[in-house]
């Protein structure tokens, strides 16, 4: 049982190939997708408290009750039977509704971090990540691996990959695209045929970025664009940039990213593309998904 205060990493996610179906009888498409979690997160901070609550910095202007961060501390307080009296405070770095996965990489934070406060130990990853599926398709990756291939509606692991080492810069416009708006128009375009992640897993097992950023796909990104033209013009910017090795859109949007061919790539174009009125930020591939920082 831990005392004090519990830190946990929430690393956000980019999606190196994302591959949407058809519409399944369950309501969720088929996917296949390569995830790969990035220095940028957001850093969840978990107390003992008389109740259960959520804050986030700054505030999303969210009921705590709506916060799958709240949920997540609901469901493994059922599932093991044990009241989740402690006060959420998540200091948010990674921009909401941008594909980036910061809601569900928080829940799975939280997950590990109750289970790190009530002792459950490392044989308790099966019921975490058997929560975790309840809450979203993409909550049981960030329990785990850095970089991962992932089928069903996205929540099968098919197979652990080595984790490339990769600079990127990330951009965001100002206008979110709503993912179920996405979807829908998704569903009403023409059926494409897709390349399949074998070069993608190959690209990762090399290691090279030029490999990597040549194999990036995602062909939700018409979609999103129809729907927020402001995504095409960023991933235009991006193609674009000196040092710019490819170039892709997160989930369903609206952050698209680059795979640049240094740190100092990197840099340079988030500085020009904040001085364009974007949202932007610097990030590294990781090896790791959520993870304890404070309070072992």
């Amino acid at each position: 049982m831990s005392e004090g205060r519990t830190v946990v990493r929430a690393p956000a996610k980019v999606n190196l190939y994302l591959a949407v179906g058809g519409c399944r009888a369950d309501g969720y498409h088929d996917v296949d997708t390569v995830l790969q979690t990035i220095s940028l997160s957001d850093e969840v901070v978990l107390e003992d408290a008389p109740e259960l609550t959520v804050t986030t910095e700054p505030d999303l202007d969210l009921p705590a009750e709506e916060n799958l961060a709240y949920r997540a501390a609901q469901a493994l307080g059922l599932a093991v039977a044990r009241d989740p009296r402690v006060a959420i405070r998540i200091v948010k770095r990674i921009p909401a509704q941008a594909g980036l996965g910061g809601a569900s990489s928080d829940a799975a934070a939280v997950l590990l971090g109750l289970a790190h406060r009530w002792g459950l130990g490392a044989d308790a990853l099966p019921r975490l990540t058997e929560v975790a599926a309840t809450l979203g398709a993409d909550v049981p990756f960030f329990l785990g691996a850095g970089t991962a291939l992932l089928t069903g509606r996205g929540d099968v692991l098919d197979s652990v990959l080595p984790t490339p080492a990769l600079d990127l810069a990330i951009v965001r416009p100002p206008v979110p695209v709503p993912t179920g708006a996405a979807y829908a128009a998704f569903d009403r375009m023409p059926s494409e045929t897709v390349p399949g992640p074998a070069a993608l897993v190959s690209a990762c097992e090399t290691g090279d970025p030029a490999r990597v950023a040549d194999a990036l796909f995602n062909n939700m990104t018409a979609a999103s664009v129809g729907l927020v033209p402001e995504v095409g013009d960023a991933l235009a910017f991006l193609q674009d940039e000196p040092g710019v090795l490819g170039a892709a859109m997160a989930g369903s949007g609206s952050a698209v990213f680059a795979v640049c061919d240094s740190a100092d790539a990197a840099h340079t174009v988030v500085s020009r593309a904040t001085a364009r009125g974007l949202w932007g930020a610097t990030a590294r591939t990781v090896a790791a998904g959520v993870t304890v920082t404070e309070g072992e």
